[in-house]
């Protein structure tokens, strides 16, 4: 035997470390940031050395746990952990990166760099979290993942099988579903061949689809007796994506005709369902079974809610309620029991269709293109004007309770509308009054004309336009000016009030199909304005 059987240091590193080929090995995952997602590249580095395992680049308390449940992982699925120095670096090294989806592509990368693994992973992203036996669990924000890695040219990406079915929404992308490291090991050695999963039909089909408006499953406009002229502005409202509050006494019908806006509805295109989608796997609020949102949202918050829960917020920042409701309805029940701050912190995304969330790491915006639905009480006990109740409320109490809703977010509704006490012969009157299926036809109608005039300009429905677009496409006829002149003086109506009346007068105009707005159409729009409710 020779010397060199005996060197103790040789004996170490001929144990525990086998592999006699090492190199800086690379492979690609994602972090996500708000919605959006941004290639990162895991390096790892194996070096001579005491046994470290040591993660820079910006990761949080997720990812520097990832070490602990890389290292079992390993073990657990029949391969070596090597026993030296190594170094994982995540780059770029100023993004923060947070969460357990980078578990997979660090021990991809610690098995490339030992040897035990050689294939080319170079156009492949690897996404999951690894539990310590090797399986791989499901993971948040896989569809802002694999969005983004199909923008810079990679072809393939490895999640888990619970997320396959998501990430197969993204078309140029083979989603490969992986049920365990060892599994993945054996694809890339070329033992064992993985095929990607073909999920087309969810876009296609919208089969199998996630409903994000439980609450309203079950409710049919026809549901709500009487209210004939309430109903009239929920079309009017649904027609074209406008803003409506209703006041009136408890039991009137206000929170089911609310609950019956999705029903009346126009389906979402495959792009607004896209959007939503992302939106709700950020959240990790998509379950396994249904990898898209085909419905339009419906978000009722309850009036306790936070600021952060309302608007979003956080260290690292989450959508709120408001971008959970993009594309659908954010329904705020008994309005003025929201705090003063939350309904202030409204404003901005009513006006711009957006939010945004400063932190100390820096900024997001989040999507918040949303109707909201308003539902209150004219006073504390309800009955302020009411014809057959008195009222128990003092004048002052009254004029506080409604002060609640400040004169710039009532600006911003389109329509208010009153709910009075429903009369005992509209709740025997027999059935054939309108349903949902009557009405959603019509509201489509009107979506695909505006549509139509929208074509060349990234607006889905007319409440989106601006000043520009309102003067472009809002072509009133001569009497209806008088009208609306007369209007400013009497009313004295804001620029914004002025806008927000010509867009709820094409809608009506939409729903007649009328080209300009006449007299009629505008005299509607005036009656739905905020008007003083004491």
């Amino acid at each position: 035997m020779g010397a060199r059987d005996w060197n103790p240091v040789y004996i170490i590193t001929r144990d525990l470390f086998p592999w006699s080929v090492l190199m800086l090995a690379k492979s690609k995952t994602c972090a996500v940031v708000g919605l959006d997602g941004y290639i990162v590249e895991v390096e790892v580095d194996i070096s001579p050395g005491l046994p470290a395992f040591t993660i820079v680049g910006l990761p949080d308390t997720a990812v520097q746990e990832s070490r602990e449940r890389v290292r079992s992982a390993i073990r657990n699925s029949g391969l070596e952990f090597p026993m030296r120095r190594i170094t994982v670096n995540l780059a770029p090294a100023d993004l923060r990166k947070a969460g357990p989806a980078y578990d997979l592509p660090i021990a991809v990368g610690v098995l490339l760099s030992s040897g035990q693994v050689t294939d080319d992973v170079s156009n492949s992203l690897f996404l999951g979290e690894l539990s310590l036996d090797g399986s791989l669990r499901r993971t948040s924000a896989i569809l802002s993942m694999v969005a983004v890695g199909r923008e810079q040219g990679l072809s393939k990406v490895f999640v888990p099988v619970d997320n396959a079915s998501e990430a197969s929404l993204v078309k140029g992308m083979d989603a490969v579903p992986v049920h365990n490291l060892a599994e993945l090991v054996g694809h890339l050695r070329g033992e064992l061949e993985l095929s990607a999963f073909c999920g087309e039909q969810y876009v296609a089909e919208k089969s199998g689809c996630y409903d994000a408006s439980p609450a309203s499953a079950d409710v049919d406009i026809a549901n709500v007796r009487g209210q004939d002229h309430a109903k009239r502005a929920l079309e009017v409202a649904a027609a074209g994506a406008h803003n409506l509050l209703m006041v009136g006494p408890p039991g009137g019908g206000k929170t089911l005709l609310a609950r019956a806006m999705p029903t009346i509805l126009p389906s979402m295109t495959n792009e607004e369902a896209m959007e939503v989608t992302k939106i709700y796997s950020i959240g990790g609020m998509l379950p396994a079974s249904h990898p898209l949102v085909a419905d339009r949202p419906f978000r009722s918050p309850h009036y306790t809610i936070s600021n952060a829960g309302l608007v979003g917020g956080g260290r690292l920042p989450k959508p709120g309620e408001i971008t959970l409701a993009h594309r659908g309805v954010l329904f705020l029940d008994e309005l003025p029991e929201f705090g003063h701050s939350a309904l202030e912190s409204l404003r901005q995304p009513l006006e711009d269709r957006t939010v945004s969330i400063c932190r100390a790491q820096g900024s997001v915006t989040f999507p918040a293109n949303f109707m909201m639905v308003g539902a209150m009480n004219p006073c504390p006990c309800g009955f302020h004007g009411d014809p057959k109740k008195n009222c128990t409320c003092a004048p002052s109490t009254v004029a506080k309770y409604q002060r609640r809703i400040s004169g710039p977010l009532l600006d911003r509704i389109d329509l208010v509308v009153d709910i009075p006490a429903v009369e005992y012969d509209d709740l025997v009157a027999p059935e054939g009054q309108q349903s949902s299926a009557d009405v959603r036809p019509r509201v489509e109608t009107a979506r695909l004309r505006q549509r139509e005039r929208f074509c060349a300009a990234p607006l889905a429905a007319n409440s989106e336009m601006g000043p520009r677009e309102v003067w472009d496409f809002c072509q009133t006829e001569e009497a209806a000016k008088k009208l609306l002149q007369m209007a400013m003086n009497q009313l004295n109506l804001s620029a914004r009030s002025f806008h927000r009346v010509l867009k709820v007068a094409l809608t009506i105009a939409d729903l007649e199909g009328s080209p300009n707005i006449a007299v009629a159409h505008l005299a509607e729009a005036l009656q739905y304005r905020p008007r003083s409710m004491a």
